[in-house]
């Protein structure tokens, strides 16, 4: 029995020195061995998802509006919902919109966005008056209070404004009320000329930061970043995860989505670029249907996950 105990042990040994050799010599045990290390660094970093407490949205002009520039009542109510329910079940939320210019368009019953920045100002100050009332009431239908914050570049670049800023959505967020912010397109001009710092996607990872989230979701009109631009490539694949951003990445990224925004997903890599660097993980995802969120945060991939480090 003894002798048969030992064969046993030396034939267990053999067969684990084979494997050790085989994954040396078979490319495709490696394979697995490292899609497995990147399942469970997956895992990790849906984990920093499904727990994030204090979050920031920031949906875009083309998710709000149709392509006539009026509102898109159906999806804003069902987006008003979604953010309500997240906020009942204990998360704190920010809310970055753009729109004002659009829904301006739309309010006037202009046939198209205008192209002096007089004009665009002016309509901005239309549509922000519509855009809030439209906010205030479809949250409060979910019984829940909405506070309008406008901010320019300059208010979170000195010390003192910036703590101000700080201090504000500390005290609202402590209030339980939500948050919604816009650039303050009436005398900020960088986004309405097209300098690339007034983009909201900037707007909201520079929120992010400055109140310290611990994650920044990115609402726009297309489900994620490609290898190649989906509109005209039926063979583009969307990437899930991306945990460098280097410059391949900033090369896949095109110009301006819709003809009703300004941005486009190089300023969401941008944006992702600096939620990366304060260490908040950025979610870009669709907004064509408002909730897809919970799936995001019942732990499923979707989109493209820009995964920061852990704090």
């Amino acid at each position: 029995m003894a002798e048969g105990l030992a064969e046993d042990f030396f034939r267990s040994a053999v067969l684990a020195g084979s494997a050790v050799q085989g994954a040396a010599r078979f490319p495709f045990r490696r394979s697995l061995a490292t899609a497995l290390r990147r399942r469970k660094k997956g895992v990790e970093e849906m984990s920093v998802i499904t727990q994030a407490k204090r979050i920031v949205f920031k949906v875009g002009t083309s998710t709000l509006t149709y392509e006539n520039g009026k509102l898109n009542l159906r999806r804003i109510e069902t987006l008003c919902k979604v953010l309500s329910d997240l906020h009942n079940s204990g998360h704190e939320i920010i809310l970055v919109t753009s729109g004002a210019i659009g829904v301006g368009v739309g309010k006037l019953g202009l046939k198209s966005r205008p192209e002096e920045t007089e004009k665009k100002q002016a309509v901005a100050a239309v549509g922000q008056c519509e855009l809030m009332f439209i906010y205030d009431k479809l949250f409060g239908e979910y019984n829940q209070t909405v506070a309008q914050i406008l901010l320019t570049a300059d208010a979170t670049e000195s010390e003192s404004s910036r703590k101000n800023v700080e201090n504000t959505f500390e005290e609202l967020l402590k209030m339980g009320i939500i948050p919604v912010v816009n650039e303050n397109d009436t005398v900020a001009v960088d986004e309405l000329v097209g300098h690339c710092f007034g983009d909201n996607d900037t707007l909201s990872a520079t929120v992010a930061a400055v109140v310290e989230a611990d994650l920044l979701v990115i609402l726009t009109d297309i489900d994620g970043l490609y290898d190649a631009n989906p509109r005209n490539n039926p063979d583009a694949k969307r990437i899930p995860y991306v945990r460098e951003i280097t410059d391949e990445i900033r090369a896949l990224a095109g110009g301006t989505g819709s003809n009703r925004g300004t941005g486009g997903m190089r300023t969401k890599i941008s944006a992702a670029e600096i939620a990366l660097a304060n260490g908040i993980t950025c979610c870009v995802i669709s907004g064509a249907d408002p909730k897809t969120i919970y799936r995001l945060f019942d732990g499923e991939q979707i989109g493209t996950t820009f995964a920061a480090q852990r704090k």
